[in-house]
């Protein structure tokens, strides 16, 4: 028999479901939000638990002598693939395809934030201020660069072009095949040419060598002028410091980060500061949609419970991973 630890604040209903998904296996529910909960996941518990749903830091893994398969609640899992973290035998699946939706609505809402100046009318409005502030941008008839065409990259390029987008390209590792949603796709290769043509550049890509760095000051400086940079999916891929010298030269309209590097950042950090940035921080404190991001890995986790269940049942019993 299985023991599956729930690492999730769960209702009565989707314990159940759980449960009914997979009855002939012990389950455990710890009722956690954030990534500190798995400090109080008692000893006995983490000795019978052959299958983790949710997040353990990668370093106490190793603190489960009897784990047979890791459901992350994250889509991306590079920490736990460092040597010597997983333990061997240990299967590893991601919530890749939990977030499309909700990662996008918040990028669309970064970017018409920015084109309608939001913050700066919020701004006016605590210091009683009634006063116009110009005109205000929109998506219609827009160039839109997504940089990913995965799961979130296709839900936003979606989402721009219902609202009136007139061409949506995708950046992905390579150019391939088309992908739905997409007018164009190009290999990462293509960038540079590419960045002078979007009005909007939104990145939801993994980090990998290739996309650490990418966007430096010379690709920030590179952009159309007035042209928006979204970033949802790696800090690492823009040089935060960089992007705050160009948000203040105003070659840029403004930058929407749901993600940055160092993340959390700073108190000192310029970015704070630079007009039109829109990095709103959410629990537990680090500038990301994090909330968003495990409402939509919870349900994932709950509604495709009994697919994964039967898929990994095999699955759990193969080889060591090489």
């Amino acid at each position: 028999m299985e023991t599956i630890l729930h690492l999730l604040p769960l209702t009565g209903a989707q314990k159940a479901a759980f449960q009914a998904a997979a009855p002939e296996s012990e389950h455990l529910f710890l009722p956690t939000n954030d990534r500190g909960g798995a400090s109080s996941i008692p000893q006995e518990w983490r000795e019978r638990t052959t299958i983790l749903l949710g997040y353990v830091p990668p370093d106490q893994l190793k603190t489960f002598p009897n784990l047979k398969w890791v459901q992350s609640w994250n889509a991306g899992v590079d920490p736990y693939l460092a040597p010597g973290v997983l333990p061997r035998g240990v299967r590893l699946t991601s919530a890749v395809g939990a977030y499309g939706p909700a990662v996008s609505e918040h990028m669309l809402a970064m970017l018409l934030a920015i084109y309608k100046r939001l913050p700066a009318y919020r701004d006016q409005q605590r210091a009683h201020i009634w006063a116009d502030l110009g005109p205000v941008g929109s998506l219609a008839g827009k160039t839109v660069l997504v940089g990913g065409a995965g799961d979130i990259g296709r839900h936003f390029a979606r989402l721009v072009r219902a609202l009136g987008a007139q061409r949506v390209i995708g950046l992905r590792r390579s150019a391939g095949c088309p992908v739905e949603g997409f007018d164009e796709i190009y290999g990462l290769g293509a960038l540079d040419g590419l960045l002078p043509q979007a009005d909007v550049v939104a990145l939801a890509l993994p980090h990998t060598p290739e996309t650490a760095g990418l966007m430096s000051k010379a690709r920030l400086l590179a952009m159309r002028p007035g042209a928006v940079l979204l970033n949802a999916g790696r800090g690492s891929a823009v040089d935060c410091t960089a992007l705050a010298e160009v948000l203040c030269s105003g070659r840029l309209l403004g930058a929407g980060l749901d993600v940055t590097d160092p993340e959390p950042l700073p108190p000192g950090h310029p970015l704070w500061e630079a007009p039109a940035s829109s990095s709103p921080p959410t629990p537990p404190g680090a500038i990301t949609t994090w909330r968003p991001r495990w409402s939509a890995s919870r349900l994932f986790s709950w509604t495709t419970c009994g697919a994964m269940w039967r898929a990994a049942r095999s699955a759990i019993k193969c080889a060591d991973p090489p």
